[in-house]
């Protein structure tokens, strides 16, 4: 499949810091970015069957995809049309954390600081605030950054780009070196858009997998914004709530920080999964997707969590005398949980 490659890159984690663009902005200054490239010149040394895996599970998918992984152990990657910008749906929400925590680490804004939730704030899909919480309610702005990656809730990931402002988690990323990684307007608010056509084009947001990649290496290496704050994103993404994707065919207890996306015609993830071999960062990226129902089985969630078993299993494997591998839970026809 055009733009696929698995190459092995060996990139010690003190290292990561190399390359990154400066940020112009005194206010971009506690942000760090110790990402490296996904491509190297050096050949594979076993990419042969996990790409082979990756590229049918893509062919046979009826719609547009996008893959790429890094083992942040050994530096092996894989990259499937990564460089092409996709919408993200939710998984912007990702890059909206970003920009907050480097906001209260500049002291622009204050995690700690009330905000209210009033009726005109309350919008549909997913998360409690909506349905669950009173006209009324305060609670810390930090709470808000929680609810909208554990639940994606989209009235809490509003209130945090109030606070925030909408176009600046575009321009921190645009300063980062990712100027395809943006959010467009708040969720349920295309009027609010400060990139209109993109809007048009891509929805909520867009990404490619390799910024996202990038962005979690760089997470996992605790150097975005500062390690404290890489510290609490990291602990945000362990509780994101969404099974029907990266986590459902990944046997119990693997630990994984990750963040989704759902619209109808796109499925989206992307995170880091733990495996024997090494933590893994993957990113699944799908739209003009044929199949836009709205179950666990949708064919878009099923492409995130097959291609996540790929991966596990075959870092799994490298390892020496590696544990035995839990059966997979679509052969032994064990339902996924939302």
């Amino acid at each position: 499949m055009i733009g696929s490659k698995f190459q092995h890159i060996d990139t010690p984690r003190r290292e990561l810091g190399r390359g990154m663009i400066g940020l112009a902005a005194v206010a971009l200054a506690t942000l760090t970015l110790g990402a490296a490239a996904l491509a190297a010149d050096e050949p594979a040394t076993q990419p042969s069957d996990l790409a082979g895996r990756i590229e049918m599970l893509t062919k046979a998918h009826k719609g547009k995809a996008a893959v790429a992984l890094k083992n942040l152990r050994t530096g092996e990657s894989y990259a499937l049309n990564a460089d092409a910008p996709m919408p993200t749906a939710s998984l912007i929400k990702f890059p909206v954390m970003i920009e907050a925590y480097r906001q209260a680490a500049a002291g622009k804004i204050d995690l700690a600081a009330p905000v209210t939730l009033t009726k005109k704030d309350k919008v549909p899909g997913s998360g409690i605030l909506t349905d669950h919480f009173s006209d009324g309610a305060r609670f810390p702005l930090l709470d808000a950054v929680h609810l909208m990656i554990t639940f994606s809730d989209n009235t809490a990931t509003n209130l945090v780009l109030d606070a925030v402002g909408i176009g600046s988690t575009a321009a921190t990323m645009e300063a980062m070196g990712f100027p395809n990684t943006k959010i467009h307007s708040k969720v349920y608010r295309r009027d609010t858009s400060v990139f209109p056509d993109r809007s048009k084009v891509y929805g909520l947001g867009s990404t490619t997998a390799a910024d996202m990649i990038r962005l979690f290496e760089a997470l996992h290496a605790r150097k975005l914004v500062d390690e404290k704050a890489s510290e609490a994103m990291w602990n945000h993404l362990l509780t994101c709530d969404d099974k029907a994707k990266f986590p459902r065919f990944l046997p119990p207890g693997t630990k994984l920080a990750f963040k989704t996306g759902s619209v109808d015609e796109s499925r989206t993830c992307a995170g880091v999964i733990e495996t024997r071999g090494g933590p893994v960062a993957l990113c699944v990226l799908t739209t003009d997707n044929e199949d836009q129902s709205w179950t666990d089985d949708n064919a878009g969630n099923l492409l995130c969590a097959r291609i996540a078993r790929e991966v596990y299993d075959h870092f799994s494997s490298q390892v020496a005398n590696p544990e035995p591998t839990a059966a997979r839970p679509e052969e032994a026809a064990a339902p996924a949980t939302k």
